[in-house]
């Protein structure tokens, strides 16, 4: 039975633990708090061990993931904590995955592209300017670096914004799009509804990051989820709404001065108005040559609604 190894708990390693078990697979997921029920994100339950542990911690990732075929990074730092924590998360499963020999596949973002870069691909030059995506350019150059050297064996996953089951919290389709949606309100979306934007399905993300930990054409190059053709905001507002039976709710953007003052007393949201720029014009990616690669394809949107529509019906009841 081929073992994995998933950094993070979240709803990107979680996800992907579903589907490697559902596969027959072995899967062991370490965080900081482990399977516990307390904390912010407790364990959401599976045929799946959970650990806690340090994974900052080169010798303990190592010794963790020993005889794994495949290392996932699925961690994410709070947004402001990306330039501090970042660097050693990263170097230690890069770390790990050379001393074990398990493939490293790393659950990215489009943030190293920066603003302005038009509809992204693979071969679309990094060239960001804010922090968060110098960040991330960084740790993709290193990964790009350390596996033309032969020391490792891995790639990057470049993803969208999350949307379907278990992409709550933060997610912009999450929580304060799903909810007015199926309980009425008010969505109050950063930027400009009506910019055509990226949306991808994560059941499509994780799917992604189990090819390409198989796909040996993938390992030293990124390679970007699956995505669909771009929606705005408003765009997909309305498809929920009309899969769920239910009225469109009032779009209301928060101004971008009010995000700019909270973020005066809130670093998070610091971080957040510093990336608006991801929804005041188009952010749309490219995901066919990907797609060739991986033998993968999106999920249609009709379905994505549908699933999405479902199981926010239940989560709410919760």
């Amino acid at each position: 039975m081929p073992r994995h190894v998933i950094i993070g708990k979240g709803p990107v390693g979680t996800s992907l633990a579903r589907l490697l078990t559902s596969h027959g697979h072995e899967v062991l997921v370490i965080s900081r708090s482990g399977g516990t029920e307390g904390g912010t994100r407790p364990a959401v339950p599976g045929p799946w061990t959970h650990v806690a542990a340090d994974a900052s911690d080169a010798r303990t990732l190592a010794r963790l993931a020993h005889g794994a075929v495949a290392l996932h990074q699925c961690a994410n730092p709070r947004y402001d904590r990306w330039p501090t924590a970042w660097p050693g998360l990263h170097r230690a499963a890069l770390d790990a995955a050379q001393a074990t020999g398990a493939v490293l596949v790393v659950a990215a973002n489009l943030y190293g592209y920066g603003a302005g870069s038009g509809v992204m691909r693979e071969d679309t030059p990094l060239s960001s300017t804010e922090a968060k995506g110098r960040v991330r350019a960084a740790m993709w150059h290193e990964t790009a670096a350390r596996t033309a050297a032969g020391d490792v064996r891995a790639t990057e996953v470049r993803a969208s914004d999350y949307l379907g089951p278990l992409a709550t919290g933060d997610a912009h389709a999450g929580d304060r799009l799903l909810r007015p949606v199926l309980r009425g309100g008010t969505a109050r979306p950063i930027g400009d509804p009506d910019q055509p934007h990226s949306w991808t399905y994560l059941p499509d993300m994780v799917a992604a990051m189990a090819a390409a930990a198989r796909t040996h054409a993938a390992w030293g190059r990124p390679v970007l989820a699956p995505t669909n053709p771009p929606l705005t905001y408003r765009e997909l507002a309305s498809r929920l709404a009309a899969r769920a039976g239910t009225a469109v709710p009032r779009i209301a953007p928060v101004p971008g001065a009010v995000l700019a003052a909270a973020g005066v007393v809130s670093p998070v949201l610091r971080e957040v108005h510093r990336t608006r720029y991801q929804f005041v014009e188009p952010f749309e990616m490219d995901s066919t040559a990907s797609e060739s690669l991986l033998a993968l394809s999106p999920t249609p949107w009709d379905e994505i609604v549908d699933e999405t529509v479902s199981w926010w019906r239940t989560h709410l009841t919760r």
